[in-house]
């Protein structure tokens, strides 16, 4: 069944790919550009997760549990991540998936990445990661706390996301001029025509859904993430042992492979080469990755997506700490780069989640 995560990580990278879905642009666009469309396609994946978690939990199928929350190092990491991932240019799934499209400084970026985030777990810093995450309160989610049924808050964010997308759809979109189509039928349809960012967002979630299953059948017992299988792949890298080879690390892996399959094919797929300073950033920004997500107990992906969809606190607020670093990412390094309106200039359009 370990096999399972490299094709559920192939359908996620191929996917993201494709649809250009990219957490970074979505938590930087509502600051460079007041833009939640990308943010209301992020939190249709939780909601859509969230609805089939709780159902495979009221089956049987899995059992969620939630320990205590290390409210300060979740709050230090989110907001260190959503800084780090500025400077990286992706978050750590959209690293995963860019290395997959060519992109070296995301390589670079990648290998610092789950080069610290193993310091931090397993290596020369896991005493200060785990004294951090030592200071917890014992209320770990919303629906425990006020003693109500976790059902009722998947209805709410279901129907809250729903109307935000409706919102998004009632507006007048701005439609790109596109090349004629050179395939036919399914090609076309996987490789060259645009993909929609909420068809994106519940195919997304679905494969989130699907993880869950999948991977407590070979005794991980938790959905998508990035981070501790980063982790665990440098540790084999280092140590040969194979039991670190687990689901997690064959999604990671699966990942890579799913973008470079969906980037090849649909021409996208180029060598690209940084400048000496994006390669700075780059190394920085996956180091800073690294240690925020080890500290924040995930990145976009198992906090902001994945503890999100289950009402945890620690999910919640590392998303918030995650865009307020971010806002400050994105203040140093896009914003007061930006001539201003009087300055007989013209603007320098802010860059776009589905470009990001």
């Amino acid at each position: 069944m370990l096999i399972s995560g490299l094709f559920v990580g192939m359908a996620l990278g191929f996917v993201m790919q494709r649809g250009r879905f990219c957490v970074t642009g979505a938590f930087r666009d509502i600051w460079v550009t007041r833009n939640t469309r990308w943010l209301t396609a992020f939190l249709v994946v939780v909601a859509v997760q969230s609805v089939g978690v709780f159902a495979l939990d009221a089956a049987g199928v899995i059992s969620l549990n939630s320990g205590p929350f290390p409210w300060l190092a979740t709050i230090v990491g989110g907001f260190i991540f959503g800084f780090a991932i500025i400077l990286a240019g992706g978050c750590a799934t959209g690293t995963y998936y860019r290395a997959g499209e060519g992109l070296v400084g995301s390589w670079l970026a990648l290998i610092t990445y789950a080069l610290f985030a193993a310091v931090m777990k397993t290596g020369p810093l896991s005493g200060f990661n785990t004294s951090m995450r030592s200071v917890t309160v014992e209320q770990s989610n919303f629906y425990s706390v006020l003693n109500v049924s976790p059902w009722l808050f998947v209805a709410l964010l279901v129907a809250g996301v729903a109307l935000a997308v409706r919102h998004h759809l009632n507006k007048p979109q701005f439609k790109m001029a596109t090349p004629p189509a050179s395939k036919t039928g399914l090609a076309h349809l996987l490789f060259e025509k645009p993909w929609n960012a909420f068809a994106t967002a519940v195919v997304i979630g679905l494969i989130a859904i699907a993880a869950w299953p999948l991977s407590w059948a070979t005794g991980r017992e938790a959905g998508l993430g990035i981070t501790t299988p980063s982790s665990n792949a440098v540790n084999y890298l280092v140590t040969g042992d194979p039991e670190l080879v687990d689901w997690g690390v064959l999604l990671v892996a699966g990942i890579l492979l799913g973008s470079y399959i969906a980037a090849k094919g649909s021409g996208e797929f180029r060598i690209r080469v940084p400048d000496a300073v994006t390669v700075l950033k780059s190394l920085g920004g996956g180091a800073l990755m690294g240690i925020g997500a080890a500290l924040a107990g995930g990145c976009t992906i198992g906090n902001a997506m994945v503890e999100t969809a289950q009402f945890s606190f620690q999910g919640w607020t590392a998303m918030v700490f995650m865009i307020l670093g971010t806002g400050l990412g994105a203040r140093l390094t896009i914003m007061n780069r930006r001539p201003s309106s009087g300055s007989g200039q013209a603007r320098v359009p802010a860059p776009t989640a589905a470009r990001s």
